[in-house]
């Protein structure tokens, strides 16, 4: 996949992040559920679309990779607001999870994307 495709998809999946994070946490609201339960499960979502409609790859390999990386960005994106580093901007570390977790999914699909192609030559 050229670089210029994969910086377009990569840019509408993080338009898609942004977007789609107001979504989910109404539908939360709607079912009463755990925000952190109902966020991971759309991200996962999002996830596995952009890996079976960009990526083609085997399909077991796409929701691992989807899974993986929607969990592991969900994560690091609670921690990255843990540091409090952004607190004056955003005091209620709401926008900087938001933004932390789209970045950090698109590095990980990149390095995943990365290694599957130096793997496979």
């Amino acid at each position: 996949m050229k670089p210029q495709v994969r910086i377009l998809i990569y840019s509408i999946l993080f338009f898609l992040y942004l977007t789609s994070t107001h979504f989910l946490l109404e539908l939360n609201e709607k079912f009463k559920g755990d925000g952190f339960v109902t966020l991971g499960i759309g991200f996962g979502i999002l996830n596995l679309i952009y890996a079976f409609t960009a990526l083609k790859w085997k399909p077991l390999l796409n929701v691992l990779c989807a899974v993986g990386i929607a969990a592991l960005a969900m994560f690091l994106a609670l921690q990255f607001t843990n540091l409090h580093l952004l607190v004056n901007y955003d005091p209620y570390q709401i926008k900087t999870a938001i933004f932390a977790n789209a970045v950090l999914s698109i590095i990980f699909w990149e390095i995943v994307y990365q290694v599957k192609t130096r793997k496979s030559k």
